[in-house]
């Protein structure tokens, strides 16, 4: 059984949104729980490994989610480096090494066929940061100070 929108196309989004898993249900409870699982094997590979890469030698990588496409062949690795923003000069580096973590994945996990990673940066927690300094800032202060000294007097 397949999920298709009201256009015929699987997911949404374009390409990027099939890899990255969307579709307008949402990803299945087997898509989250693979996905889990390949984010634990891959978190694992990355802590107890040491890279021939001279890019990655030396470097601690989070692995903070994997997303699933529907059809289990593509997986989009969301990336990060805590404490460091510099994610992206990684990329290229991760990219020359997926084959290889692809292989070390597909002997610890039991599935038909290894899916094909893909690696982006995860940007949720400098994004978070922003919304809290944005939070903070005093132009938003002053609105909200503002309006609870105004809803006691209405």
């Amino acid at each position: 059984m397949t999920r298709r929108n009201g256009s015929g196309k699987a997911g949404i989004g374009g390409p990027a949104g099939y890899l990255a898993g969307l579709s307008p249900l949402g990803p299945s409870q087997r898509q989250l729980r693979v996905g889990e699982e390949v984010r634990r094997v891959l978190a694992e590979l990355f802590a107890r490994t040491t890279f021939r890469d001279p890019d990655l030698s030396d470097t601690a990588v989070t692995v903070t989610e994997v997303r699933l496409s529907p059809d289990f062949k593509h997986a989009t690795v969301f990336v990060a480096r805590l404490g460091r923003s510099d994610v992206d000069a990684l990329l290229p580096a991760l990219k020359r090494v997926a084959p290889w973590l692809r292989a070390q994945m597909s002997s610890k996990m039991r599935l038909r066929a290894a899916p094909e990673l893909h690696f982006q940066p995860d940007t949720t927690l400098d994004v978070a940061m922003y919304m809290n300094s944005l939070l903070k800032s005093p132009d938003v202060q002053r609105d909200l100070t503002d309006k609870d000294d105004e809803e006691p007097e209405a």
